[in-house]
């Protein structure tokens, strides 16, 4: 099959890289607006060819590897497409792109989701093995025929994925509280200890804790803001949680309650029992 990556970055560059490292593909061509995108993806192998829209959309499959508005927006010059071609998308939040997909593609378009990805971006952030062994996500697949439905599957199949099938507005829920809450955490943890610390005293005393906790405070600004805007509601709502969470271990340390304090951690130390 030839395959057409929309956007190449992180996401869309490993995409390209997983797909020569198991020969799923004839070629693969690149679509990117960004000059620099298109000249380091030829350059460190990632696509075959930069191609136009007109060739993209003859490709048998077309991966939107950008962000979610740009998903969106993109689904308008592909309404056009042959019924034989699937579109795939690796957007983090899924219901408003299910509800915004036109109905001339609804078939061929499948919503997934793979849980990886790293706080880098671009093309040279493109790296072996993102995608292997991880967790992607399809949503709402009773819309989609059973051709891009099993050729779907077997892409991800044969890069070692593991599939979920899960309903978009579920999916949201999930994403959040695994990812999005997390996001939000670090960015919050970097901004109060840059707030409160000068940089000779960070770069002095930073640990590896903090230094785990802060890593995904380097994701793109742009990036988690529009991701944060689209999974609104539920962060709000996981925000509150994890306040009310705060605010019991802030009591117990103001009550000298170091009993339940110690109950507090050991309840949360179950979590890498699970993991």
């Amino acid at each position: 099959m030839t395959f057409g990556i929309v956007g190449l970055g992180l996401m869309g560059g490993s995409f390209g890289k997983a797909l020569k490292k198991y020969n799923l593909a004839i070629n693969v061509y690149g679509y990117d607006h960004n000059k620099v995108h298109q000249s380091q993806a030829l350059e460190l192998g990632l696509v075959d060819k930069i191609c136009t829209l007109e060739e993209l959309k003859k490709c048998d499959v077309i991966i939107l590897a950008i962000p979610v508005d740009g998903i969106i927006a993109f689904m308008q010059h592909i309404k056009d497409i042959d019924i034989n071609t699937t579109v795939i998308d690796l957007g983090s939040t899924k219901e408003i792109i299910v509800n915004n997909i036109p109905t001339s593609i609804r078939k061929n378009f499948i919503a997934a989701h793979p849980m990886t990805g790293t706080e880098k971006f671009g093309p040279k952030s493109a790296i072996d093995n993102l995608y292997e062994e991880k967790i992607v996500v399809l949503c709402n697949l009773e819309d989609n025929s059973a051709l891009h439905i099993e050729r779907t599957k077997n892409i991800f199949e044969n890069m070692n994925m593991k599939i979920v099938y899960m309903d978009a507005k579920e999916h949201d829920i999930h994403a959040c509280y695994m990812s999005h809450l997390p996001h939000a955490i670090s960015f919050g943890l970097a901004y109060t200890v840059m707030d409160h610390e000068a940089p000779r005293e960070i770069i002095t005393l930073a640990a590896g804790g903090f230094r785990d906790m802060s890593r995904i405070a380097k994701s793109s600004a742009d990036m988690w803001n529009d991701i944060f805007r689209q999974n609104r509601d539920n962060l709000i709502e996981s925000l509150g949680i994890f306040e009310k969470n705060m605010s019991d271990a802030k009591q117990m340390l103001i009550d000298e309650d170091y009993e339940n304090l110690s109950k507090w951690i050991n309840k949360a130390n179950n979590l890498h029992k699970i993991l």
